[in-house]
């Protein structure tokens, strides 16, 4: 005899209906936007921090000179080109004397019969004063005479007339030499003047340099000022270097330095700060340092970029975490601490930076605390989390 027993329907559509609700439950906690997020932590630890800066700058020349004339005139010649080496004093170029010539040799002429006109000035003073001389011993005898009554009075004040009209004369005389002395030192000055417009025609190298650009050809013409060749001194070479004004302290002259040029990026150089400008870019928030190689490498040329990075004093033993792990909630920084399967943001203040990714923690936390690095999804305070060795595309 066989029992049969008939499950209805309706049964069948309930059980199935459930098991897919607890698929889709499951899925949904475990893959799903509800899935506990997977994170990686680290612990907290104490180590040496060795904090640097780094930045990109521009190779420039520190000493460079503008070489041009100081009137407007025609280029006659220029003997030099770009990439020759100069010594001081050496002739780069020349300009057109055009009158300057005729003017220095009137200027001569002028001061010789200038210094005639003061030889023959210095000679009426002497006869003046002889005459002088004279009538002042003349004086004196016509007044012995007419005190014994000898010749009159009018013969006394005649010759007492004729002393003062020979020292009137010598006075004249004695003005007439200075002024005839002013005048041949101010044609003198004409002739020194004349002189060094006519030596300012000779552009000359003031050091011992590289020529890095010739400006202008001969006969052109240029005005005062204008350049016609660029000079540079290879020996004075620096690099201008920007860095990030949030992570610029503890910049000073002195730091040492690393660079990498990158016209030669397989050698490293060392060079040293030797200044920190005052004035920062305030568009960039930029402080610009100027660093001198201390010993410029071979091929180094102005305008090429290059590498720097500054070694700061390092922090020993500090409590460091990741640079990973940073987080900020607003414009509050902190960590997501791990604690008994719970997140907690932690806010903390931080110090000293390294450039291997670590940072030092100034606050709000202690050694062994475990602070989440990566997260697959944005945490909160809700997040659930699941501790993972390793993230799905993100470096270790």
């Amino acid at each position: 005899m066989t029992w049969g027993f008939r499950v209805p329907r309706q049964v069948w559509v309930a059980v199935v209906g459930v098991g897919l609700l607890s698929a889709l439950a499951w899925v949904a906690t475990q893959s799903g936007p509800l899935a506990p997020i997977p994170v990686t932590v680290t612990p907290v630890v104490r180590a040496d921090v060795a904090p640097a800066l780094f930045g990109i700058g521009t190779v420039e020349a520190r000493r460079a000179y503008v070489i041009g004339p100081t009137a407007a005139g025609r280029v006659r010649r220029v003997l030099v080109d770009v990439g020759d080496s100069v010594t001081a004093g050496q002739l780069l170029a020349e300009m057109e004397p055009v009158d300057l010539d005729a003017r220095v040799t009137a200027t001569a002429a002028a001061a010789e019969r200038g210094r005639s006109a003061v030889a023959a000035a210095d000679a009426q003073v002497r006869d003046a004063g002889s005459r002088h001389a004279w009538a002042a011993t003349e004086a004196r005898r016509t007044d012995a005479l007419g005190a014994a009554g000898v010749v009159s009075q009018s013969a006394v004040d005649a010759a007492r007339q004729a002393e003062q009209s020979a020292a009137a004369q010598l006075i004249a005389a004695e003005a007439a030499v200075a002024a005839a002395r002013r005048d041949l030192a101010r044609l003198e000055a004409d002739i020194g003047g004349a002189q060094q417009q006519r030596s300012n025609l000779r552009l000359v190298a003031p050091v011992d340099g590289l020529v890095t650009a010739r400006d202008v050809e001969p006969g052109s013409t240029v005005v005062a000022g204008q350049a016609v060749l660029r000079l540079e001194d290879p020996r004075s070479v620096w690099i201008s270097v920007r860095l990030d004004q949030a992570r610029s302290a503890g910049l000073g002259a002195g730091l040492t330095a690393r660079i990498t040029r990158r016209a030669d990026p397989l050698t490293e150089v060392a060079g040293t700060v030797v200044r920190v400008e005052p004035i920062s870019d305030a568009i960039t928030e930029e402080r610009i340092a100027k660093v001198a190689f201390d010993r410029p490498p071979d091929g180094v040329s102005s305008g090429e970029m290059a590498e720097v990075t500054l070694a700061l004093p390092v922090v020993g033993d500090a409590v460091v975490v990741p640079n990973a792990s940073l987080r900020h909630r607003g414009l509050q920084q902190g960590v997501w601490r791990y604690a008994d399967g719970q997140l907690g943001f932690v806010p903390v203040t931080t110090g000293a930076e390294g450039l291997d990714g670590t940072v030092q923690i100034l606050e709000g936390l202690q050694v062994g605390d475990l602070v989440v690095v990566y997260s697959e999804r944005d945490l909160d305070d809700r997040s659930r989390v699941t501790v993972v060795p390793a993230i799905r595309g993100v470096a270790p």
